[in-house]
């Protein structure tokens, strides 16, 4: 089984993308310096927002895609549900490369945190460049390619 959805932030000039475990989009309007896991902000939505199927996909232990599209440049994170899981704050959603969950976590054991994040997708959110973000969850591992295919079916104007 495969579920998907998708949402818009924006970018920020403190985008910094400096930290080492996690990356965040939050549906708040500000970034301060601290924030350095922070890419994205005024997000369309926030972890308790997300398609259910998506949520239950990934409570099941699935796999996750998220697929953070910016200008012409694109990047994928894996990483993997838990039961553990809640998707219940109503802010932020996280990924990270820690098996840590909280009320926010979308992913964990993920293959890039907000420091791994292609630098051009990272220069264009520091100038307040828009972004698209789309999840897929999935029973089964996925190759790149069928992320990719996935990702522009669902999206078929880009």
């Amino acid at each position: 089984m495969i579920s998907y959805d998708s949402f818009t932030i924006y970018g920020h000039h403190n985008v910094l993308a400096l930290h080492e475990t996690t990356l965040e989009f939050t549906k708040e309007n500000f970034l301060t310096p601290r924030g350095d896991c922070i890419i994205g902000i005024n997000s369309t939505k926030a972890i308790k927002d997300l398609d259910n199927k998506v949520k239950e996909i990934l409570k099941n232990n699935g796999y996750g895609y998220v697929i953070l599209k910016v200008g012409n440049y694109l990047d994928i994170i894996k990483g993997r549900g838990d039961e553990k899981l809640t998707f219940s704050n109503e802010i932020k959603m996280i990924i990270r490369k820690s098996t840590f969950i909280s009320d926010s976590t979308l992913l964990i054991k993920a293959d890039k945190s907000a420091k791994d994040i292609n630098r051009d997708i990272i220069n264009l959110l520091k100038q307040g460049n828009k972004g698209l973000v789309t999840v897929i969850a999935s029973d089964i591992p996925l190759k790149d390619e069928e992320v990719l295919r996935i990702f522009v079916n669902f999206n078929p104007s880009i």
